[in-house]
């Protein structure tokens, strides 16, 4: 199996994004998705930005993805996609069915991100003919639907397994973030920035509960399927997403090349903001 390093879900300033793929050009990952998901007021990097990051990590030998936004809103923002889709160079991760029709239409090839909810192989089988090289499945699949489905996968679909990281559940027109600090969308003051990891909800009793992150809800625990990965491999699993977060990063991944090596890994309980999960993958409450 390889090894991806997903897209960052957050709003870290320019300084913060150079270092880290500065960094990850050293780390022991083959694939690296590069570009924003989340929302399009985040501008630490731009277009030309991103791309000439994505340059140099292809240089250090890594395949680049670049990744589309989950929620279009705006012609601007489809002014960006547009020239995401086109950019000639690298494979395009799309997160939505926009991102779809523009690499169908022109005949790339493409990787379906997890906010395409494919929920059956027919569907799989539908953007295989249009140019699917790649999926990540809904994080919510446990592994038995997910076994299933690769009996049924396309020829030459590669599957990528979420593996590490807060869980994307749900997007918004709202930005929650906003919100908790009483300020509009539209002047929102880049308070994301304060939260590197997003924010994290706890119910009544303390518990951890859910992470706002700008228009997103995330899991406040962290999804880790490190113990699972050597099934993983046995059921056919091409890769494992590792999604970045705002400290230890080098550890993970380090983690995680062990357990695909077949060593044994470090525990990696206390890298986490507020502990960790696999309810989804056995087919319990994601949370568990």
């Amino acid at each position: 199996m390889k090894l991806t390093l997903g897209p960052i879900l957050y709003y870290w300033p320019a300084d913060t994004l150079r270092r880290f793929y500065e960094a990850a050009a050293t780390w022991p990952v083959e694939v690296v998705y590069l570009g924003e998901t989340v929302c399009s007021k985040r501008r630490s990097f731009r277009f030309d930005d991103w791309m000439e990051t994505a340059r140099r990590l292809a240089e250090a030998g890594k395949e680049v993805v670049l990744s589309t936004l989950a929620l279009l809103e705006a012609e601007s923002e489809l002014k960006t996609l547009r020239r995401i889709c086109g950019n000639g160079e690298f494979l395009v991760e799309a997160n939505d069915m926009a991102a779809v029709q523009l690499l169908s239409k022109a005949g790339q090839p493409f990787v379906a991100g997890p906010t395409l909810n494919l929920y059956n192989p027919r569907s799989l089988e539908v953007l295989a003919r249009r140019g699917l090289k790649r999926w990540v499945p809904p994080l919510e699949l446990d592994r038995q639907t997910l076994a299933d489905f690769l009996q049924a996968l396309p020829e030459g679909v590669e599957t990528e397994l979420f593996a590490w990281g807060r869980m994307p559940l749900a997007f918004s027109a709202r930005c929650y973030t906003a919100r908790a600090y009483d300020l509009p969308k539209d002047d929102c003051q880049y308070r994301c920035l304060d939260h590197p990891d997003g924010f994290t909800l706890r119910t009544q009793e303390g518990q951890p509960f859910l992470a706002v992150n700008g228009i997103q809800t995330q899991s406040a625990l962290t999804c880790n399927l490190l113990p699972e990965t050597a099934e993983a491999a046995r059921m056919g699993i091409d890769l494992l997403r590792i999604s970045p977060q705002a400290h230890h990063m080098e550890r993970i991944v380090e983690a995680f090349r062990r357990a695909v090596a077949g060593e044994e890994p470090p525990e990696l309980e206390k890298r986490m903001p507020a502990g960790g999960c696999n309810g989804y993958w056995h087919g319990r409450a994601g949370i568990r």
